[in-house]
């Protein structure tokens, strides 16, 4: 690295320790940069805030399309500022190549979250991988997190595998559910409520609230016959309105309480060195990736290989071993 390099990353450092939102930015762009230059310089600044992260509450917020996440997001986090908390919002969406992201459109929706100077909000990557946007996602909550954002919100807007995905790298996942949406135990088919440390009923307002309750119990009765993720917890069922307000600091005492009880037990540590590890295998799936991709001749070989399975002259088996020999 030049000695240039090195004087840009130390100020980089410093600006971001100091909160500076300019250099978060700044960061998290290098973070989410292609470039073998670029990347090489966010890993040297990441491990050199290394000793400023780890502090925050993070928290995975997911719900189907037309839940209110946006306006949950909102609500909690202007609830949180108001308590004095810095409060980050990431989002993991592995289709936001198509979509151009969908958080960008929501800040409408969190209009007086990103008006706030304690607040930050930040889409996700459009690097069209759900393995590339969660490493992404990763490194930026570590930035957000040096720069003394003290509460991390990250939503996903996917489907499925990103559920999993955001659950994974943060502490309390929150599956957010409608009242009276058809099947109130559609969320557990699709295995979401298994993942899932509080069921959180929105919209629980005028008409609504009757309705609300009713799902509620429907909930409460289903995770009674369902595996909770720790022995130390058992998911609660909360109902709250993000229009009113209604519940909101219910909903974040179940939080604490959560993160309080993980703390006594000796799963929050457990947990966090798991994720570490996860992260780790994460990122180094992500590189062989970026190999095969990036070096021309391995490219050439892969897509020889790739036509002779195609044709049925190798098995698959075969070419894996083969593109793996590759890499050696």
């Amino acid at each position: 690295m030049t000695g240039a390099a090195r004087l840009d990353i130390d100020i980089l450092t410093s600006e971001l320790r100091s909160g500076g939102r300019a250099a978060l930015a700044r960061a998290i762009t290098l973070v989410e940069s292609r470039r073998a230059d670029h990347q090489t310089v966010a890993r040297d600044l990441v491990q050199a805030l290394l000793p400023e992260t780890g502090k925050a509450i993070r928290v995975g917020i997911t719900g189907s399309p037309g839940v209110g996440k946006s306006t949950t997001i909102d609500a909690l986090g202007m609830f949180l500022i108001e308590r004095g908390h810095k409060v980050a919002v990431l989002a993991v969406d592995p289709s936001s190549a198509r979509t151009g992201g969908s958080i960008l459109g929501d800040k409408t929706r969190m209009a007086r979250l990103s008006a706030s100077d304690n607040a930050y909000i930040r889409p996700s990557p459009s690097s069209g991988t759900l393995g590339g946007v969660a490493a992404k996602t990763r490194e930026a909550m570590l930035l957000c997190e040096a720069a003394g954002f003290d509460v991390v919100l990250v939503e996903t807007v996917g489907i499925g595998q990103s559920e999993t995905a955001v659950s994974d790298m943060t502490d309390f996942f929150l599956a957010l559910m409608l009242p009276g949406a058809g099947d109130e135990l559609q969320g557990i088919k699709k295995g979401l409520v298994e993942l899932a440390d509080m069921i959180a009923i929105n919209k629980a307002d005028g008409d609504n609230v009757k309705r609300a309750n009713a799902a509620a119990g429907e909930y409460r009765s289903a995770l009674h016959i369902l595996s909770a993720r720790s022995e130390h917890w058992h998911p609660p069922v909360v109902t709250y309105s993000a229009l009113t307000g209604a519940g909101i600091a219910e909903l974040w005492q179940k939080i604490l309480d959560h993160r309080t009880a993980m703390n006594a037990s000796g799963e929050f540590a457990a947990r966090r060195r798991q994720q570490q590890v996860k992260w780790m295998w994460s990122m180094l799936e992500q590189r062989m990736m970026t190999r095969l991709r990036s070096d021309p001749a391995i490219r050439a070989k892969v897509k020889k290989t790739e036509a002779e399975v195609a044709d049925g002259r190798i098995t698959p088996a075969l070419a894996a071993d083969q593109i793996a020999e590759m890499l050696r």
